[in-house]
């Protein structure tokens, strides 16, 4: 584990400065900050019983191997994905809670270069990230019934995975997620301008796991948002889409953006729902775990 659990990689601004700690990575942008649960927040709840023990299992993909870790139960399979620069241990307070309300067999793991997962090399691709988590719930024995939750750029692996998968996939909770209504052209063109400088910049200090990363999401980002913009959630699998108070975004334009792309994410299908949450940040896993796991618990109602 690289991160605090109150530490995240957040979007915060198109003019955000290295020098200050910020780094902005496209719709990844970063600034590492502690964060403290937002008033009026509330954490998971207690559970009365000890919750069964996650068990590890490293699963080969390729030549790299990636850390899956299980808590065993019933259908649907809650896959719990941390968004970008973060690992499986962002969900340390939400996948016991889960767990112990659902009864659902949940699932966390680290994607490449995260966590116990090998690094890759070169640019990040969601389809790589596809790939992975294909082949880890392949291994896992996970055939159907999987209902993801998504944070952040998780969102994109989400939505090229249940376009892969359909069959796969019954339902998905998109926390404050990258979406594709929000990459139009001026938007993208926008966000890699910010991007160079800082990465360049970034690359000028010393190497880490987590800097890495960081410069292989921004490496092909124009292209890879451009294409990203043309796809579309399949209408047949049910989704509930939360977005934070105050956004990712500090400046109106963009902020306004990132709620549009929420709203008519939502608003495109009739098994689809849009919840704002808020007192909360784009850390709306840490500042309103209350919203995510209502949301998880009732798409769970819903799909039993």
């Amino acid at each position: 584990m690289t991160e605090h659990p109150r530490r995240s990689l957040l979007i915060r601004r198109t003019a955000a400065a290295v020098a200050a700690g910020c780094v902005l990575v496209g719709a990844l942008t970063a600034c590492q900050k502690d964060t403290v649960p937002a008033k009026g927040s509330s954490t998971p709840p207690a559970s009365s019983a000890p919750a069964a023990e996650p068990s590890l299992h490293m699963v080969a993909n390729g030549s790299h191997k990636l850390a899956f870790h299980v808590t065993p139960g019933r259908l649907p399979a809650i896959v719990l994905d941390a968004g970008g620069g973060l690992d499986s241990s962002y969900w340390k307070d939400i996948a016991p809670a889960l767990a112990k309300n659902t009864g659902s067999e949940i699932i966390t793991y680290d994607r490449a270069g995260m966590g116990a997962s090998d690094e890759v090399p070169g640019p990040w691709k969601a389809e790589d990230a596809v790939s992975d988590l294909e082949t880890g719930l392949k291994q896992l024995g996970v055939t159907r019934d999987v209902l993801l939750v998504s944070h952040s750029l998780a969102g994109e692996i989400a939505t090229y995975f249940v376009n892969k998968n359909p069959h796969l996939v019954t339902g998905a909770v998109l926390v404050d997620a990258s979406l594709p209504d929000f990459y139009t052209d001026s938007e993208v063109a926008k966000l890699e301008a910010a991007n160079q400088a800082q990465i360049a910049e970034l690359e000028k200090q010393p190497s880490t796991k987590q800097s890495r990363q960081l410069i292989a999401v921004a490496a092909d980002f124009g292209p890879a948002h451009r294409a990203y913009h043309q796809v579309t959630w399949p209408k047949a699998v049910p989704a509930t889409a939360i977005v934070s108070a105050k956004t990712p975004f500090d400046t109106p334009e963009d902020a306004q953006l990132w709620r549009n792309a929420q709203s008519e994410f939502a608003a495109a299908a009739s098994n689809r729902h849009l919840l704002v949450a808020a007192n909360s940040s784009h850390d709306i896993p840490i500042d309103r775990p209350d919203v995510v796991l209502k949301a998880v618990e009732d798409m769970v109602k819903t799909l039993r």
